[in-house]
């Protein structure tokens, strides 16, 4: 028998739909069979967009049979995390308050899947706010569970669709990432995610109303795909670049730079920061480095990167200072528990006086400057994306040890989205059940070096989702 449509990658979906192979619509009803099989165990769609998506794929197979050229995702189905707009839905950010906050417009990122003729087929879960936490559990919809362990946490804040596509109810899902909220679940779950530099993607944070967030907002959340296969990652990010008008951040760089004399250095620090990494993570860690040197590459092992301290210190005064003066009533929105996570961060990181964030602000700057010191080094970094296989749920909200432990082992994402630089989360194999993965990370706007080097290293080691939930 053949395999069912929803285990095809994305590319092979779009290429099957302009080929007249199957339907759009046979393609979009796979996986909403395969949703009503795999949801009810994994919680991670919230807001199916059947009829939408139905509709839509009809759309696509009248345009075909008119002889119209169709996009590189032509049929292919993805999700969009909750604090993402599709037109006509509600984007709740998983609080009941916003329940019914009914989106004019689509995002930014979601109207250049939709132009690629992707096709939205559902809202995705989230830690409230994508403040409650890493772990993926909202107020409005509950927790959303690992599908390799259930005792396990599938990561966060982008957690809904690092499930969807590791179980296959969608090719592939769109989150966004401000100190790796792609890259940790794409670990936890076993795909891959790519966080890109600030300013690829264009993007408006303008979510909640007509006035512009502060720095910290604007420069650190960047949008990111998943997908199970870094060939699909790659069709997302050829998407997803470029500029608009509606996002003056975004820079008109080309999608792939100028090839790189001899071999490609690639620097490999496997505990960043000397706070300790867990075995399974070093053998990741070695393991990639293995095959990318079978590719070719010249890796090399380097003592570690620059100023982390330093950064994350600056990168926490810098997010508390703009976020406190909303807190008050933001905490409201979080419901019991869910303030835990951020109030322990507030005691711990005071605001900065005006003073202060002036210096920080300077900071910012000297730490990227560092970071492009390194990158012309060493264009590649390898390094974990998480320290630890995947923890428990809610870990990070328990007390200031689990608050602490959580901040350690997303310590390199965190300072990779500080710097701004580009990132590609790559699996890497099956440890004692639980999947594994590492990060690539590169020189600004050089995600083409990133996602080459992933290729190289999924190649030799393989890809291991979809996967049937585990009860």
């Amino acid at each position: 028998m053949l395999d069912p449509l929803w285990k095809m990658t994305a590319a092979a979906q779009a290429g099957a739909v302009r080929r007249a192979d199957v339907s759009a619509l046979e393609l979009i009803d796979s996986h909403l069979e395969r949703i009503a099989e795999v949801n009810p165990q994994v919680n991670a769609v919230t807001q199916l967009l059947a009829g939408r998506a139905r509709a839509a794929a009809a759309h696509t197979d009248r345009l075909r049979a008119a002889g119209a050229a169709l996009g590189p995702l032509a049929g292919v189905p993805f999700t969009v995390k909750e604090t993402t707009a599709v037109e006509g839905v509600p984007t709740t950010f998983g609080t009941p308050r916003f329940r019914d906050l009914v989106a004019p417009a689509d995002a930014l990122p979601v109207a250049r899947l939709r132009a690629a003729g992707a096709i939205p087929i559902g809202h995705s879960n989230m830690p409230t706010l994508v403040l409650a936490g890493m772990h993926t559990r909202s107020e409005l919809f509950g927790d959303t569970v690992n599908p390799w362990d259930r005792s396990r946490t599938p990561g966060g804040t982008s957690g809904g669709d690092a499930v969807a596509v590791a179980t296959g109810m969608a090719a592939l899902g769109l989150g966004n990432d401000s100190g790796g909220s792609v890259r940790v679940p794409a670990q936890f779950c076993g795909v891959a995610g790519l966080k890109p530099s600030t300013g690829r993607f264009p993007a408006d944070q303008r979510v909640l109303g007509p006035d512009d967030p502060g720095p910290a907002s604007q420069m650190l959340v960047t949008d990111g795909p998943m997908a199970r296969s870094v060939g699909d990652l790659r069709l997302a990010y050829e998407v997803l670049a470029g500029t608009d008008p509606r996002d003056p951040r975004a820079v008109p760089v080309p999608l792939y730079g100028e090839p790189l004399p001899g071999p490609v250095k690639v620097a490999v620090v496997a505990d960043p920061g000397g706070q300790g990494v867990h075995p399974a993570v070093r053998a990741a860690v070695e393991a990639a480095a293995g095959a990318l040197r079978d590719a070719g590459y010249d890796v090399r092992e380097v003592a570690d990167v620059p100023r982390m301290a330093e950064a994350l210190d600056a990168y926490g005064r810098i997010a508390v200072t703009e976020f406190a003066p909303s807190w008050p009533v933001v905490r409201t929105l979080l419901g019991e528990g869910g303030d835990r996570y951020i109030a322990m961060m507030m005691e711990q990181t005071p605001p900065a006086s005006a003073d202060e964030l002036v210096r920080l602000m300077g900071t910012w700057l000297g730490v990227r400057r560092s970071w492009t010191e390194f990158l012309h080094e060493y264009p590649l970094l390898l390094g974990p994306t998480f320290t630890e296989p995947p923890v428990e749920p809610g870990l990070e909200s328990r007390d200031r040890a689990g608050r602490d432990r959580v901040g350690a082992g997303m310590r390199l994402c965190s300072v990779t989205s500080f710097v701004g630089v580009p990132a590609v989360a790559v699996p890497t194999g099956v440890s004692d059940g639980l999947p594994c993965g590492v990060q690539i990370i590169g020189r600004a706007f050089r995600e083409d070096l990133c996602l080459d080097a992933a290729q190289a290293v999924e190649d030799r080691l393989g890809v291991f989702t979809p996967v049937d939930p585990r009860r």
